[in-house]
C-alpha cells in the first residue's frame, strides 16, 4: 500500500524551483505552500507521513492522527514537535541537520562587507548622480575598513562557526573563539578566549551558539558596554541572543554597527527597535536558504524517510 506523504509547509523550502519528484517516489505525495493551525488536522487526516517546516505538531494534534508513523522535521530545530508526545504516540521524528553551514557562513560575510565596502550606500550615491558631479576620479561616503589584521570573535563552533573561522583566517583576520568548554586544539591564528575577552578585543564578534537559559539576551546592555568602539556584531543564531532593546540604543549612539538574519519575533512586530535603528542591517530569516542548500534539505529529508521506510533510522530525534 502506498504511503500518503503531506508536505504542510512547502513553500518556504521550495517556492517552485525544486523538484518534489524524488519525495512523489516514496507515496501519494500532497504538498501544501503554508498550513494554519485550524487546518492541521483536517489536512494531516490519514496521512502515515507529515512533513513540517515551522508548522506546530503538539501532543493534542499527534494524539488524533492515529495513523500518523512518521514526521519529518524541514529543518534542524525540533521545537515545532512534541517530542515526548510523539516517543509516547510510537511515533518517528526526524531533521535535516547540516544543510546549510556554508550558507550561513556567507551570509555572515554578506553583513560583513555591507558595512566594511558599504557598495549598497554607494551605488545608491552613484546612481543618483553623486559621483558624476564628484570633482575627483572616485568618492567615499565615509571611510572603509580592512578586514585583514582584524580580531573575529566567534560564539560557539559548530559546523557554521567552524566555517566563519576559515573563512576569516582567509581574509587575514585573527580568530578568537568562545565555546563553553576551554579549547586547545585549534588551527594557527585560531584561539580559545574567556567571553568578556572576547568581547573586550574583537573587531568583529559573530555568534554561532545555541539559545539556551545561559545564552538568552547575552548581548545586553552590560556586554555592550565592554565591546571596542565601531565593533560590528553579526546574528546568524537567534534572535534570543540579543537584548534588541539595548541594541537599538547602542546603535543610535553610534557604539556600533551590526548585521541580523534572526529576530526575537519573526515576522518582526512592527514597533521591533532595531526596524528603525542606525548602523544595522536586517535579512529576514534567510541565510540558510541559498538554492543550493535548500536542495540539500530536501535531498537529506528524502533519504531520511527513504530509511525509514527501509526499516532503518537516520537522523531520528
Amino acid at each position: 500500500m502506498s504511503l500518503k506523504i503531506v508536505v504542510l509547509d512547502g513553500f518556504c523550502l521550495n517556492p517552485g524551483d525544486i523538484d518534489w519528484s524524488p519525495l512523489k517516489a516514496l507515496g501519494e505525495l500532497s504538498v501544501y505552500d503554508r498550513t494554519p493551525a485550524e487546518l492541521v488536522l483536517q489536512r494531516a487526516q490519514g496521512a502515515d507521513v507529515l512533513l513540517t517546516n515551522k508548522t506546530v505538531l503538539g501532543a493534542q494534534q499527534l494524539a488524533a492522527l492515529p495513523g500518523l508513523e512518521y514526521v519529518g522535521i524541514l529543518a534542524t530545530g525540533t521545537n515545532v514537535v512534541d517530542l515526548q508526545a510523539a516517543g509516547d504516540l510510537g511515533i518517528t521524528v526526524t531533521n535535516v541537520p547540516g544543510y546549510g553551514p556554508d550558507a550561513v557562513a556567507q551570509m555572515v560575510f554578506a553583513h560583513l562587507l555591507y558595512h566594511t565596502q558599504q557598495v549598497a550606500q554607494h551605488h545608491q550615491a552613484v546612481v543618483a548622480g553623486a559621483w558624476s558631479q564628484c570633482t575627483d576620479f572616485c568618492f567615499t561616503l565615509s571611510p572603509l575598513m580592512s578586514l585583514s589584521g582584524k580580531v573575529m570573535g566567534i560564539v560557539g563552533y559548530g559546523d557554521i562557526g567552524s566555517r566563519v573561522a576559515n573563512i576569516a583566517r582567509a581574509l587575514g583576520m585573527r580568530v578568537l573563539l568562545h565555546t563553553r568548554t576551554e579549547r586547545h586544539d585549534l588551527a594557527e591564528g585560531i584561539s580559545w578566549a574567556p567571553l568578556e575577552q572576547l568581547y573586550r578585543e574583537a573587531d568583529v564578534i559573530s555568534l554561532h551558539c545555541p539559545l539556551t537559559a545561559a545564552t538568552e539576551k547575552m548581548i545586553n546592555q552590560d556586554s555592550l558596554q565592554l565591546l571596542k568602539p565601531g565593533v560590528i556584531l553579526i546574528n546568524t543564531a537567534r534572535g534570543g541572543l540579543v537584548d534588541e532593546t539595548a541594541l537599538a540604543t547602542a546603535l543610535n549612539q553610534g557604539k556600533l554597527r551590526a548585521g541580523v538574519d534572526v529576530l526575537s519575533s519573526e515576522p518582526p512586530k512592527p514597533d521591533n527597535p532595531l526596524l528603525n535603528a542606525k548602523g544595522v542591517s536586517i535579512s529576514p530569516h534567510n541565510a540558510w536558504a541559498t538554492l543550493e542548500a535548500r536542495q540539500k534539505l530536501l535531498d537529506i529529508a528524502v533519504d531520511n524517510l527513504r530509511a525509514f521506510i527501509g526499516g532503518d533510522s537516520v537522523n531520528q530525534v
